[in-house]
């Protein structure tokens, strides 16, 4: 199962501590194991990306399979100018990707959204 892991309000230093251990076990000759993952650094930020239209876009092309966009923007109903707008953000955050005949489809079979609540000071 391929899962993207979408992260708010984590910290660079475990990002890179992250991908300090890859690059050991790496370099070494030992497996590693794949980590596909995406932070943010606040709430706000994710909801720029992740809008409700984008969700409904996301689940609809899962259940599809690849479409071209035209095809896409057709059968969500919806502008072909705003489907294309959010297509290329989602791909920019590895959400969708693109296959050889150019068709659009989500590579991930979940996706893991994760946002740890600070604890405040009593």
């Amino acid at each position: 199962m391929s899962v993207l892991k979408v992260r708010v309000g984590g910290s660079v230093e475990k990002s890179l501590a992250r991908f300090g251990e890859a690059l050991t076990k790496a370099k070494s000759g030992r497996s590693v194991t794949p980590y596909f993952g995406v932070g943010f650094r606040t709430m706000a930020q994710f909801g720029e990306v992740f809008t409700p239209k984008r969700w409904e876009l996301v689940e609809f092309l899962k259940a599809s399979g690849p479409l071209t966009i035209y095809a896409l923007a057709k059968r969500l109903e919806r502008h072909y100018r705003n489907v294309h707008k959010d297509v290329t953000a989602l791909m920019e955050w590895t959400v969708i990707a693109k296959d050889d005949a150019g068709r659009v489809f989500v590579p991930w079979d979940e996706i893991d959204v994760r946002w740890p609540l600070l604890k405040q000071a009593a």
